[in-house]
């Protein structure tokens, strides 16, 4: 390699680099319809429905969930009907939170779409639904949409009506995070 060629590919690599640069980064909006996808540990996402914002005010957005009923299987479980996922070795059940709540998030402020996309997990073996066994996936915005990492939650803390519908049950304090790969689904994405 010759000097003059070093030196071309320098000015080539930073003609790029520059360009890249100044190049306007693309965030991700919270308007419209967007794919709710669940991350196995192995093989590819699974999309279990989606989530549709919409602006409101004050930088807040109203969202509703749509989850996709058939790729869910019914489980029967402590005397109630549950929409879960199977496999090999894990059920993962949704958990629908059973209190009206304001409905609105903001990119900085996603406590409520996060308590609409709660979860339980028990093994195949297992009988019974084990609240104590729930998933909160917390999200955070990306510049390509919303990603929601596992923690623990007891779903037992919403078994009675909350004294205050505005304010969401399960802050920091009462969530917990989960080892990696524990879990069946390591993320929960929104794009």
């Amino acid at each position: 390699m010759t000097f003059r060629s070093a030196t071309r590919r320098r000015v080539d690599a930073l003609a790029v680099a520059c360009l890249l640069a100044s190049s306007p980064v693309v965030a991700w909006e919270m308007t419209g319809s967007h794919a709710i996808r669940l991350h196995p540990r192995t093989g590819d996402p699974l999309v279990i429905g989606t989530a549709d914002f919409r602006p409101v005010a004050n930088g807040r957005y109203s969202f509703s969930i749509h989850l996709d009923h058939g790729r869910f299987k019914d489980f029967f479980l402590s005397m109630r009907e549950f929409k879960c996922l199977e496999g090999q070795s894990e059920i993962q059940c949704q958990v629908p939170y059973p209190y009206r709540h304001p409905g609105t998030v903001a990119p900085n402020d996603l406590a409520w779409l996060e308590h609409n996309l709660l979860f339980l997990f028990k093994s195949p073996s297992e009988f019974g639904a084990k609240l104590w066994n729930g998933i909160y996936y917390r999200l955070q915005l990306t510049p390509s949409g919303l990603v929601g990492t596992p923690q623990a939650v007891d779903l037992n803390q919403i078994g009675a009506p909350p004294s205050n519908f505005d304010t969401p049950p399960f802050g920091p304090g009462e969530r917990s995070d989960i080892t990696a790969g524990a879990r069946w689904f390591e993320k929960l994405t929104i794009d």
